[in-house]
């Protein structure tokens, strides 16, 4: 899991990555034998047994203009995939739910990356935590987003990253929450956690990811990479 990108050593660190650390990363990752995957490419894996024994699937939240101008190029450079996950609300704008002033990709830029390499995803209209949404709420943001989608004919996949890896996390809240997800059509709800997972996978709507960290170093990395969080 990625957010911004940079050029700038001095500012790689947080959710901020230098450009120069992505590409060892994403160097590491083919000289390893890795499978890059999109999230629509697992519904062609029909068991275990089919599936690459090494195998990632790269995200990107928030859809920031410098994942167009420095990720984006790296993707095609060396042929992998990878999937960014739209705020629809802040397109064309920035990213105002931090207090940031970082562009946000516009929706002439987002209909220029080729769905081979780039897969589109859901990151929530307004960029709220579900975890303090109703499920009224939650619903209306759904709307909100499929009008977007419809409206700006984008080529989004029915995968979504929930903002700041917050939603329900028991009882009848969560089985409301997760009945909404199915009921919008959803495939896959991904959170952070920090964890490999497995496949097949076990829940569909809590998907783990591993938080990569611009000072993160190459050790750090390739531990996160294969053990997750059980290596801290």
């Amino acid at each position: 899991m990625y957010h911004s990108v940079t050029t700038q050593s001095t500012e790689s660190k947080g959710l901020t990555i230098d450009v120069k650390i992505l590409e060892e990363q994403l160097l590491y990752l083919k000289s390893e034998g890795y499978t890059t995957l999109h999230f629509k490419d697992l519904q062609s894996f029909k068991s275990a047994k089919d599936f690459p024994k090494k195998a990632v699937i790269i995200t990107f939240d928030d859809v920031y203009v410098n994942q167009l101008e420095l990720a984006y190029p790296l993707f095609i450079k060396h042929n992998l995939k990878a999937c960014f996950y739209i705020p629809f609300k802040y397109v064309n704008g920035v990213n105002t739910w931090d207090a940031g002033i970082s562009p946000i990709m516009s929706v002439p830029q987002l209909q220029s990356l080729d769905a081979d390499i780039i897969e589109l995803g859901l990151h929530s209209f307004a960029h709220q935590r579900y975890d303090q949404l109703s499920i009224d709420a939650i619903q209306n943001d759904f709307d909100l987003c499929k009008d977007f989608i419809v409206e700006n004919k984008l080529n989004v996949n029915n995968t979504l990253a929930y903002p700041y890896g917050k939603y329900p996390k028991s009882g009848a809240e969560q089985h409301a929450f997760f009945k909404c997800l199915k009921d919008n059509q959803i495939i896959y709800g991904l959170r952070i956690g920090n964890r490999v997972n497995a496949f097949p996978l076990k829940n569909h709507y809590e998907i783990q990811r591993l938080d990569i960290k611009g000072d993160d170093s190459m050790k750090v990395f390739q531990r996160k990479l294969k053990k997750g969080k059980s290596w801290f």
